[in-house]
């Protein structure tokens, strides 16, 4: 397959950053992955990768590869149909329009006799389709002999009711003796990657290279990239690699010669599952320096560093196996007096609405996205009246004085509405949307963003948010065992009593099988969860308005004083951030 990839395929300007013919010598180590797919004793091949080594026009190579030369049955299954339908206008179709093999053998869907549409195209001897691992009716009818599932780590759980999408997809190729399973992914989190399980399943191929100095073979680690610092900061510039044989000192410039004498070593025996993980540290198109550069980036918060360890090692992130601890939490609470602390830059609200009362916390945010526990309030009363929303109302109208000088506006407010008086809060947000207050409801699914596209199907045609409250709460969670004031940092005040604790660590991650995939579900661990519900939302609220913490501090402290800084200026208080709903 390699070489039908450089005998004939072109990569097409706008799916490529290098248009033109295609060089498996530009990422030798892409060789063997694609060959795999040929081998007669491979039915499976695993590849857990990070981002940026090719694995995209990988797939299309075998696409290719299969309607030139061995027409076959395709299945190619994204995460949802609308990456589906991405891939074949960005992907697939400008590589059928500039590989001239391929050319004319797949017809235009505008063609009247082509029968071809956007998802599903015929060629002679075969035919390819598009599906979307979230639709059921997608994976079903026709038999399929090459199965390519692309990041299969944000497949659901199940399509539908049906069950497993790759399973699923696994059993339309039963027929075919010379079926083949291709499964690419960056990985998630450990136990609960369906690219790491299968590749756990496989021989485990890893890439090793010579160092140019000594020769010794090894296999690339993020822990022998060193970089200088000094008192002017970090200096990615001077990255290099360090042999974890001899100490060499290996450069930028010999990665690429390294690459070349590469050589793929299987871990584990081979059965029939050909399993390939490479690294970021391999990719002719990231440098050292840039690698440094985001991973100074990333490591600041919990979150975004493991998306790194994520996209960037392609290894999957081990979450911390130890619960939070209430009482823990409850020693760092710490004095500020009746006024917000001076790095504070920003509110939010998040609402919790209760058959009985509305809770409602108040976050304050610096740069970094460190976090003050501003007030929390109950207003009891029942929720199907209006005098507890105007009560809310008024509250979220009082400005928070900031030992700044200034008046703090809360700039966004989240009110679930997936639970108790639905058509109260929809009502009460429906008037309130220019002053940032929201309705939200919570969906409770891995991988979800913490808050999505909105909808607007309800009676007052208000804008609805979706929020990921699982991925939320690993946000908080990660951010409640950050120990050091700083970036990501959660403080607390005096005034916050153990039940609040209790609350906020109220539910732990577990892992279930459904139909032999793992699942990470969020369970509670007791009843009362309100205080993580109210942090959730006002989370929700911050991410809502995505601001630049930086440049707000900036505003606040170039707004004028005429008298002591100790003093809130009742007249005046920072620009809110402009919000743009989505």
């Amino acid at each position: 397959m390699s070489q039908w990839a450089d005998n004939y395929r072109q990569l097409s300007s706008e799916a490529s950053a290098e248009p033109g013919k295609w060089y498996t010598e530009r990422a030798p180590y892409q060789r063997e992955m694609m060959d795999a797919v040929n081998d007669a004793t491979v039915e499976t091949v695993v590849i857990m990768s990070s981002a940026q080594v090719g694995k995209t026009e990988i797939l299309n190579n075998i696409i290719g590869y299969h309607i030139h030369l061995d027409p076959s049955p395709i299945l190619l299954l994204q995460p949802t149909l609308e990456m589906a339908e991405a891939w074949s206008k960005d992907r697939l179709a400008p590589m059928l329009r500039d590989t001239e093999t391929l050319r004319g053998l797949v017809k235009d869907p505008r063609s009247r006799d082509s029968g071809n549409t956007l998802l599903y195209k015929r060629f002679p001897g075969g035919h390819i389709t598009m599906a979307g691992a979230n639709s059921p009716a997608s994976l079903a009818s026709r038999p399929i002999r090459i199965v390519l599932g692309d990041e299969v780590d944000r497949y659901p759980v199940s399509a539908g009711t049906e069950g497993d999408p790759v399973s699923l997809a696994k059993k339309r190729t039963t027929t075919f003796w010379n079926r083949k399973l291709i499964l690419t992914s960056t990985p998630t989190t450990k136990g609960a990657s369906r690219i790491e399980t299968a590749f756990e399943q496989s021989d485990q191929r890893h890439y090793h290279v010579p160092c140019p100095h000594c020769g010794e073979y090894q296999v690339l680690k993020w822990a022998q990239v060193k970089w200088e610092s000094g008192e002017q900061g970090h200096k990615p510039d001077t990255a290099h690699y360090i042999c974890e044989h001899n100490g060499c000192v290996i450069a930028e410039s010999d990665r690429a010669k390294m690459n070349k004498m590469g050589r793929w070593v299987a871990e584990k025996p081979f059965t029939d599952i050909a399993g390939f993980h490479i690294n970021e540290l391999y990719s002719p198109w990231v440098s050292l320096a840039q690698m440094v550069t985001d991973f100074l980036r990333a490591k600041a918060l919990p979150e975004t560093l493991k998306t790194w360890v994520n996209t960037s090692l392609g290894e999957p992130w081990e979450e911390d196996g130890e619960t939070l601890d209430a009482d823990i939490l409850l020693q760092r609470k710490e004095s500020w007096g009746d006024d917000a602390p001076e790095p504070v830059v920003l509110a939010t609200a998040g609402v919790d609405v209760q058959g009985d009362r509305l809770e409602v916390e108040v976050k304050g945010w610096g740069v970094g996205e460190e976090c003050w526990s501003l007030d929390y309030r109950v207003i009891y009363g029942d929720p199907a009246q209006d005098n507890v929303w105007n009560e809310l109302d008024a509250y979220l109208l009082k400005p928070i004085r900031s030992k700044l000088g200034v008046q703090l506006n809360i700039a966004c407010v989240c009110i679930d509405s997936g639970g108790h008086h639905t058509q109260m809060v929809y009502e009460f947000c429906s008037k309130r949307a220019v002053r940032g207050v929201f309705a939200i409801k919570g969906v409770s699914q891995a991988a979800k963003p913490l808050v999505g596209r909105p909808t607007r199907n309800n009676r007052y045609k208000m804008r609805l948010y979706p929020v990921g409250t699982d991925t939320a709460k690993e946000v908080i969670y990660s951010r409640l065992r950050v120990t050091e004031p700083g970036a990501g940092y959660f403080h607390f005040p005096l005034e916050r009593d153990r039940e609040y604790f209790l609350q906020l660590t109220a539910e732990k991650q577990v892992v279930r099988f459904t139909k032999g995939v793992a699942k990470r579900e969020w369970i509670k661990t007791r009843s009362r969860n309100e205080a993580l519900d109210c942090t959730v939302y006002a989370l929700a609220a911050f991410k809502l308005l995505n601001p630049n913490l930086t440049q707000l501090a900036e505003d606040i402290e170039s707004i004028p004083r005429s008298v002591p800084e100790n003093t809130p200026q009742e007249t005046q208080s920072p620009k809110n951030p402009a919000w743009i709903p989505r």
